[in-house]
């Protein structure tokens, strides 16, 4: 493995990354003097795995630190919120590395630090930020899309980051500008996918940078849809009550395998009942069979004017 000499200085989820991995994905920052939040760097971990790992398991994970093992690709460890280690396996692919780098590691990161990562894309509509969350493959990406056409912006594609500031009100971390794609969305919004590149084993998905639509901005959780499939051919969106929005946070918090085995069960329930005393979860249930994004983009819209008025109403009184 050929290590890169040299340092480089991103933004992402509102740190400063210091790496010997080059990231084409990310922001680089101009200002060197900032104070370094993450380092991520190269050591052998492979004696580690062995004394750490049992047989079997993929990952190691205490209340310190996580470690996993993506075969034929690296071995990663996280550490403290503040350090990843990668020690490649057999050929170097850098490509696949930096894919596992900004999803998993900065999972693990970020709940590290105390920062609750739902798994989905994140919207700016009127200076507030909207999660679109769901199982893979439900189409949050392709609904983030329709909104960037309609001329908004997106503060994070996969891994929202949602942290509370001074006030406990909850907010959203940009990530960086990118966002991935399947073939299928890429031909319904007209985009010829031979100017990107495929993301790793799954070659009709790909890569797309929005440098030009990215909210490098903290904007405030106003809202979150959960994007569902229906066998009905009709679209239909459903208010969420009671536990059932607790457990909806649960389902779609990023890596939420980690959660027990970090130690954050408590953690987690609390800022989960903090978000849902503040906001309203939907649910947008879709077809399967038609293409439907900017028919559930015209729901989204309906639904949060409508919350606006309601909420405009009340301070009236």
């Amino acid at each position: 493995m050929e290590k890169v000499a040299s340092d480089f200085i991103y933004k992402a989820f509102g740190f400063t990354v210091r790496s010997k991995i080059q990231f084409p994905e990310l922001l680089e920052v101009v200002n060197r003097k900032d104070s370094i939040d993450i380092e991520i760097n190269f050591k052998d971990l492979s004696n580690i795995w062995l004394e750490w790992s049992e047989p079997g398991n993929k990952f190691v994970m205490n209340e310190r630190l996580v470690m996993f093992k993506v075969s034929d690709i690296a071995i990663f460890l996280i550490e403290e919120g503040c350090r990843i280690t990668v020690w490649p396996l057999n050929e170097y692919k850098e490509d696949v590395i930096r894919l596992y780098l900004l999803g998993s590691c900065m999972g693990a990161i970020l709940m590290q630090r105390g920062i609750l990562p739902l798994h989905g894309s994140a919207i700016a509509i009127n200076g507030k930020a909207y999660a679109i969350v769901g199982d893979s493959g439900a189409g949050k990406s392709t609904l983030a899309t329709a909104f960037l056409r309609q001329g908004y912006k997106l503060l994070t594609d996969d891994v929202i980051g949602v942290y509370f500031n001074q006030e406990n009100v909850p907010m959203v971390i940009p990530a960086y500008p990118q966002q991935k794609l399947w073939q299928e969305s890429l031909d319904e919004f007209g985009i010829d996918s031979r100017e990107y590149k495929s993301v790793y084993q799954r070659e009709n998905k790909f890569a797309i940078p929005i440098k030009d639509q990215f909210s490098s901005v903290p904007l405030q959780l106003a809202g979150v849809f959960e994007l569902t499939f229906s066998e009905n051919d009709e679209i239909k969106l459903k208010q969420l009550k009671g536990l059932s929005r607790l457990q909806t946070l649960l389902i779609h918090t990023y890596r939420n395998i980690l959660i027990p085995n970090l130690g954050l069960t408590n953690w987690h329930f609390t800022n989960s009942t903090k978000i849902i005393n503040q906001i309203n979860l939907f649910q947008l249930q879709r077809p399967e069979n038609r293409f439907t994004v900017n028919e559930l983009v015209t729901q989204i819209f309906n639904c949060i004017n409508k919350e606006n008025e309601k909420n405009e109403n009340l301070k009236r009184k």
